[in-house]
């Protein structure tokens, strides 16, 4: 009897923080809000973490109408701390509408990309090159530090590339949210 009240106390605060977060649920924020080991979604949308929090509930009443104690520990504990961060979330949504405000542009992603895309071009270029005269190196010495050149320039093509990435991204959430 005790479990079904706590439940039911559980069912109310998540259906007041529904209430709360309808007006919000679909809104999208530029990026994931949450732990990965809270929730298992990795959305922008509220909606999406207040649906994953329902569906932890009914698991918590599957746990507490099998009788398993240590299951039903463990997710009414999580129902809890999911529901505590969404209500946290819904708190500091004003102040979060501010730091999603396109800060001034210090330069235009677009010009950006395509310098990284040069500098792509250039670093493939200076890793072909190092690898041809290396073939053509009789000593091991001079082999030795052109394979030194060669991984150095790899760990920089390997940079380049990651930021080239983080460039696209920036220009697809932008795009995403004009």
């Amino acid at each position: 009897m005790k479990s079904a009240n706590l439940l039911a106390q559980l069912a109310e605060k998540l259906e007041e923080l529904a209430q709360a977060i309808a007006p919000h649920a679909n809104k999208r924020t530029p990026k994931a809000r949450f732990d990965s080991q809270l929730f298992h979604c990795h959305t922008t949308r509220l909606g999406d973490y207040l649906l994953e929090v329902r569906q932890s509930l009914a698991l918590l009443t599957q746990s507490v109408n099998g009788q398993r104690t240590e299951r039903v520990a463990w997710m009414a504990e999580r129902v809890v701390l999911q529901i505590s961060a969404l209500q946290r979330e819904l708190a500091t949504l004003k102040l979060r509408s501010s730091e999603t405000q396109p800060e001034p542009e210090q330069e235009n992603l677009y010009e950006k990309l395509a310098k990284h895309q040069d500098y792509e071009r250039r670093l493939r270029a200076m890793v072909a090159d190092r690898e041809s005269q290396l073939a053509r190196q009789e000593t091991l010495a001079q082999q030795q530090t052109l394979q030194r050149e060669i991984a150095a320039l790899e760990g920089r093509l390997q940079r380049c590339l990651q930021a080239l990435k983080r460039i696209e991204r920036a220009i697809e959430n932008r795009e995403r949210y004009v």
